[in-house]
């Protein structure tokens, strides 16, 4: 399968300024092929082609006038690539029009725009980039960047995407095809089950009674970020001072997202090494966001940590089930069976009727998520259920830069 691997890059002043230049030709090349496929819209035409007509277009012809000079000054590659983008947002347009994308609706490709939070360019093998012996990476017109290795890449990269965030920073994603063989040997086979019950109590009580607390990280940061946010909203609109109060505030926020996303990585990790077969319930998580539990769902970032969980399953062999959101998993008896009926959630603790058991609540359920996901028997290196999740292999649409890698 294929992972991306991110680090963090530091360029000096002239890097900064030369990648700046390749997001905006990037970004203007993308606006060119978006609006280029309107107007054949408007006309009724034909829509023209990312690898033939919009690239001679806008890109080669484009570099020849007085208006687009300034194209050459960065790798071509960076603007094929943009092309490529703009065809790839297109099809998955039409696709979601059609039924055939899985997920949210997708809307018909909008402008960039030069404000956006997120910056990117890619160089795929044929824009020669490279790592230098002295551990630089060295991109086409950009020069030689500094990079924060935090582990050495397991296998040659395909390809390189550069992103700047919304708080000034930037990142290498390199996207690796790993070997099956190295990941089984990894993570041996194990002979342990278990069902996750996630919450706001706790972030996850497994089946075998561990109770994982929730760190809440955006709750412990939100002073910081409250007194950030009151010292952008008295700074003058245009002025150097708010961008300055702009980045603190974007960079406070970063590490919340950063510091969720490591404990998400731990956890799974963890969970994945130590058990052959996992089961957890597929909670509607938009749903819950439009409650007053809004802000502690969000905080909590249940449908991160599940992603993680699906894609390290597929990479290391292990089986990961998803029961319905309507399985009763808090109503029945994980002893006898027996449906004792819907509870409000302030009642932690109570009493089967059939059978006398005295059940906590959150460990009851993840006993019943573990049943009902059919991993209550399960042999070590069998297969506890048929049909893996397949990790998804998007990576323009990627955000979001762990320390561990992420299914591309």
């Amino acid at each position: 399968m294929q992972l991306r691997y991110a680090f963090r890059l530091y360029p000096n002043t002239g890097q900064r300024t030369a990648l700046a230049r390749a997001f905006g030709c990037a970004r203007v090349v993308y606006n060119d092929a978006v609006r280029a496929r309107e107007d054949a819209r408007r006309a009724g035409e034909v829509f023209p082609t990312a690898g033939g007509v919009l690239s001679r277009k806008l890109i080669t012809q484009a570099r020849q006038t007085p208006e687009r000079s300034w194209l050459g000054e960065v790798s071509a590659v960076v603007l094929q690539r943009s092309l490529r983008d703009a065809e790839s947002a297109y099809r998955n347009f039409f696709a979601s029009l059609k039924g055939e994308r899985r997920g949210s609706k997708s809307g018909a490709p909008r402008f960039k725009s030069r404000k956006d939070t997120r910056q990117s360019i890619r160089f795929t093998a044929n824009a020669r980039w490279s790592v230098t012996g002295s551990g630089r990476l060295n991109l086409p017109k950009v020069g030689a960047v500094k990079v924060k290795w935090s582990r050495s890449l397991p296998a040659q990269p395909s390809s390189v995407t550069v992103v700047e965030d919304a708080g000034g920073r930037y990142f290498a994603s390199f996207v690796i095809d790993t070997d099956p063989d190295t990941d089984a040997h990894r993570m041996p086979d194990s002979d342990h089950t278990v069902g996750i019950d996630l919450g706001l109590t706790h972030f996850a009580v497994l089946s075998d009674g561990t109770k994982i607390d929730s760190p809440r990280f955006l709750r412990r940061a939100e002073k910081k970020l409250k007194k950030a946010q009151r010292e952008l909203s008295r700074k003058q609109k245009g002025s150097n001072n708010r961008e300055k109060a702009r980045l603190k505030v974007a960079r406070a926020h970063a590490q919340v997202a950063d510091a969720r996303r490591e404990f998400h990585h731990r956890l799974s990790t963890q969970l994945i090494s130590e058990n052959q077969g996992i089961g957890v319930e597929d909670l509607a998580v938009r749903a819950l966001a439009r409650t007053g539990l809004a802000k502690s769902v969000h905080d909590a970032g249940w449908a991160q940590f599940v992603a993680m969980l699906e894609y390290k399953a597929v990479r290391y062999g292990r089986t990961l089930v998803k029961i319905g959101r309507f399985e009763p998993t808090s109503q029945v008896c994980s002893g006898c069976g027996a449906k004792d009926g819907p509870k409000p959630l302030y009642i932690r603790e109570w009493t089967c009727a059939a059978c006398g058991a005295v059940h906590d609540r959150d460990h009851n359920a993840a006993n019943n998520v573990k049943t009902a996901a059919g991993l209550a028997v399960a042999a070590c290196g069998a297969p506890v259920r048929p049909g893996l999740v397949l990790a998804q292999r998007d990576e323009a649409g990627s955000h979001g830069f762990p320390s561990e890698p992420r299914a591309a």
